[in-house]
């Protein structure tokens, strides 16, 4: 602990991101990375970028992108916000839209980097737990409140809300700000965009890391009403007016532009969760019905730590949080048919 940190720097507990460790033969199934590429084009862009225009800034506005990124999304480019990753969005989001007098509220499951934020930004909060079968629960959410946050599919559950289910919850509280972070959602969920034309208090945040694999490239984006993309804009030229540079812009950009690619691979994680979540079952594990990129399941007659213990033997890395009401759960990304196949074997062998 050092003496010239600040009290708040002393106070912090940092999200743990998941490890990337270099072992030889490894199969990653703990970060939810894509196990497919991005498209091509994409890279074809970025080199493109990659020359006399890098002494230069990139557009600080990001306009082709957000234009790109409305026109795909049927929105203007002024209700779009981009960033270095949703993570990014998500905690401009917490200093400019969810520091109320009344508590923030998301569930007691849920992305663990909620609380790291609330903390940082000294956003009162409350968690809001689970039901029993690990949902959100609507009804437990009718409670004063300053904001909401949910991940839409949830993470680590996976399990999501309809876009029904969302239209409810604004209703029940049209006058606070709600943020749902749809970092998995086009894996099997139903987006809310479409809401946001009759509710300026939602704003829906999005990742290029997941369903595009872009997890290198560090591109997020937010789309909600003109006063809430301003209110985070307002915030992020506070602390840094050029968040995205051109190679990323550029990039993303190029994904945005090949909807085949971007269905091809999204398509394959659906079929390889599937053959995952089955596996599983057969196995004798509880999975959870996801419609994310990834499984949570846990074994009756096996503890968590041991599993991921026993597959990491086995060069198979998945993610395992320590929190008592889930450490006995697993999350495991969809990997390729090839890694899928490659972990069920393992599981069958280490549960004999």
């Amino acid at each position: 602990m050092s003496r010239f940190w600040s009290a708040l720097t002393h106070e912090l507990e940092p999200y743990v991101p998941g490890e990337q460790p270099r072992i030889e033969g490894l199969i990653k199934l703990n970060t939810n990375e894509s196990p497919y590429g991005p498209s091509p084009k994409v890279a074809e862009a970025i080199v493109a970028e990659a020359g006399e225009a890098l002494r230069l800034y990139p557009d600080p506005q990001a306009s082709a992108l957000r234009q790109a990124l409305g026109a795909y999304h049927g929105v203007t480019a002024d209700q779009v916000f981009v960033g270095n990753g949703s993570d990014e969005v998500l905690a401009h989001a917490f200093a400019g839209l969810l520091k109320h007098d009344a508590p923030l509220l998301f569930p007691d499951v849920t992305y663990s980097f909620y609380p790291v934020w609330a903390r940082l930004f000294d956003v009162a909060f409350e968690t809001v737990a689970l039901d029993a079968a690990m949902r959100v629960r609507l009804a437990d959410y009718r409670r004063p409140a300053g904001a909401i946050i949910l991940a839409n599919p949830n993470a680590p559950t996976g399990v999501a809300l309809s876009r029904a289910e969302i239209a409810s919850l604004l209703a029940d509280h049209p006058d606070i700000p709600v943020v749902i972070d749809e970092a998995y959602v086009d894996f099997g969920g139903e987006s809310a965009i479409p809401l946001v034309a009759d509710h300026p208090n939602l704003l829906v945040v999005r990742t290029m890391s997941k369903s595009r694999g872009l997890a290198g490239l560090r591109v997020g984006y937010a789309i909600g009403s003109e006063d809430l993309v301003e209110g985070l804009t307002r915030v992020k030229d506070s602390f840094n007016s050029y968040p995205l540079g051109r190679p990323a812009q550029a990039g993303a950009i190029a994904s945005v532009a090949d909807e085949a690619h971007f269905q091809e691979a999204r398509l394959a994680v659906i079929a390889a969760r599937k053959t995952m979540s089955e596996g599983l079952e057969g196995l004798g594990f509880e999975v959870l019905p996801s419609a994310a990129n990834f499984v949570f399941a846990r074994h009756p007659a096996r503890a968590g730590a041991d599993l991921a213990a026993a597959l990491r033997e086995r060069a198979i890395l998945v993610r395992r949080f320590g929190a008592p009401r889930i450490a006995d759960w697993l999350r495991i990304t969809v990997g390729t048919p090839a890694q899928v196949g490659r972990l069920l074997a393992a599981l069958a062998e280490i549960l004999g």
